[in-house]
């Protein structure tokens, strides 16, 4: 890259700079900032754009705690097989050496088998399961080789100490896995460790992959750019979003000097129509030797991984979209499990239950339970079970508080309900009034997780779309639960729950349960 180039090069990322550090209202005052002067011709691969410091840092963390958790296994392992003595050796074929210095080798090759897997790959590391799957595929690989190994060079080590180290390594590994995306989510909600991205497409995608990226922070990306090569115009706009500055670029960029003003470190192509013909081949030949990722936005959204496939026909990338798995939810392994854990459950917990029930009973007069007529599965309606946390006949007065409802659509909430007793405030809070509802699921009325059961007079005034929610059976708790409870809107709680009955999986029933353990224990949005 010549001189010209460098210059024009800083000239523009100094204008973007300046531009981030304003407010919003000072940034359309400024646009001078970004300068609109002819580019200097360059390469994609000249700018090799620095990743951010996270990435790096965030890699050489994981190394060092995956060093320090194998070796760890390995020497507890010997320790609870042998105890404090030392003296026990293990036979490989003519050699001979010590337990010791088998887990150092063994934490060795373990620790350079999680390196070569890709188990520490930017691309997969903070979000979704990948990380896990070949941190667990790897471990069984590696005991698997070593099973062999054992075999062809007469390897006599404890099945015991290895019973113990493999285990034990891998629960290590996830947790401190798991911790450090909770260290990464906190970071990336205040700010920082976020890959820049610069969307090829049109205004439209972009803008809602902007919105989805800020919606959700804690995934690790922030569009800095739109790149629109077929747009006309001589000057930069902006894109529609008050909360973040995104210029948009046209004719006016070249795709290189569309990554020097986002410094995006990977790009998203959105409609490939405004690429022109061959021109995604075109733009992939163009980022060769740039340390830029290249993506394919499908414009598919609110659509489970599980559900998508891509497949190749004639030389053709497709995208196969499996058909929604709300069917699957009413098969036989949901409905023993809800029974199962519902039983379970109302067991365990029979103690806390009398003791609601008295405390319930004392604290104001009426039932103790509070039957409420909800729409279930295929809109046929059944009474859902409550702890009373009002007093009795307390639904005869909602027409007299609608004009302080706080709640969305055609929901009925509020924070300072005068009909709450003080015992109701308490269950409330903790969501203890909802335990009843298992006896539901005993009946067969509701499920564990699910869509939340609406009123039959917030049925009524549900659109095409939110008729959906019917279709599985409602729940206990659900994504709604997990992601605000009360606190979220109306549009928010139906996409939500449409999100769970388009990619219902046994595997995320588990996870939203557990989610619901932490919501619960933070009483937000509960009242």
């Amino acid at each position: 890259m010549n001189q010209d180039a460098r210059e024009r090069m800083a000239e523009l990322s100094r204008g973007l700079k300046t531009l981030r550090s304003l407010t919003p209202n000072e940034t359309y005052l400024t646009v001078a900032a970004i300068p609109d002067g002819p580019e200097v011709p360059v390469s994609a691969s000249e700018l090799n754009p620095r990743r951010g410091a996270w990435q790096t840092g965030y890699a050489h963390r994981l190394r060092l705690t995956d060093a320090a958790v194998l070796i760890v296994a390995t020497a507890t392992a010997g320790v609870l097989r042998f105890g404090d003595d030392a003296s026990n050796t293990v036979n490989i074929g003519h050699y001979t050496t010590s337990y010791l210095v088998l887990g150092v080798v063994i934490a060795a090759l373990w620790w350079v088998a999680l390196s070569v897997s890709g188990t520490r790959d930017h691309r997969i590391v903070g979000h979704g399961a990948d990380e896990y799957a070949r941190v667990a595929k790897t471990t069984v690989m590696a005991f698997g080789a070593i099973a062999i190994f054992s075999l062809l060079f007469k390897w006599d080590a404890s099945r015991g100490y290895l019973a113990i180290a493999f285990p034990m390594g891998l629960i290590g590994l996830i947790v401190s896995r798991k911790m450090w995306r909770n260290w990464l989510g906190r970071e990336r909600t205040r700010g920082r460790a976020h890959s820049r991205v610069l969307v090829v497409g049109g205004v439209r995608s972009a803008k809602r992959i902007a919105e989805g990226f800020i919606a959700g922070g804690a995934g690790g990306y922030r569009v800095t750019g739109v790149w629109v090569p077929d747009r006309k115009g001589t000057r930069n706009e902006w894109l529609d979003i008050p909360t973040a500055f995104i210029p948009v670029m046209g004719t006016q960029r070249s795709l290189v000097g569309a990554l020097s003003i986002s410094e995006a470190d990977t790009v998203i192509v959105t409609d490939t129509e405004h690429l022109g013909h061959d021109g995604l081949k075109d733009l992939a030949w163009q980022l060769e030797g740039a340390s830029i990722d290249l993506m394919v936005s499908p414009n598919v959204f609110d659509v489970a991984g599980p559900r998508i496939h891509v497949r190749g026909v004639s030389n053709m990338p497709f995208i196969h979209l499996e058909r929604p798995t709300y069917a699957g939810a009413a098969k036989f392994a949901k409905s023993a499990f809800d029974k199962a854990f519902a039983l379970l459950f109302l067991m365990s917990m029979l103690p806390l239950l009398l003791a609601i029930a008295i405390a319930v009973k004392l604290d104001s007069r009426g039932p103790i339970l509070y039957r409420s007529e909800r729409i279930g599965v295929g809109g046929k309606p059944f009474f859902m079970l409550k702890f009373r946390s009002m007093t009795d006949g307390a639904d005869r007065h909602v027409d007299h508080l609608s004009s302080s409802n706080e709640g969305a659509g055609p929901l009925f909430k509020m924070r300072e309900d005068p009909r709450v007793t003080r015992v109701g405030r308490f269950l409330r809070r903790y969501s203890l009034d909802e335990f009843p509802q298992f006896i539901n699921v005993l009946r067969g009325d509701m499920s564990v997780v699910g869509p939340r059961p609406p009123l039959r007079r917030e049925v009524e005034q549900y659109t095409r779309p939110a008729q959906r929610r019917l279709l599985v059976k409602q729940g206990i708790t659900g994504l709604w639960q997990v992601s605000g409870r009360s606190d979220l809107t109306w549009e928010e709680t139906v996409r939500l729950d449409l999100d769970y009955v388009e990619n219902w999986s046994m595997m995320r029933d588990l996870q939203i349960i557990w989610r619901t353990v932490q919501a619960v224990a933070k009483t937000e949005g509960a009242y």
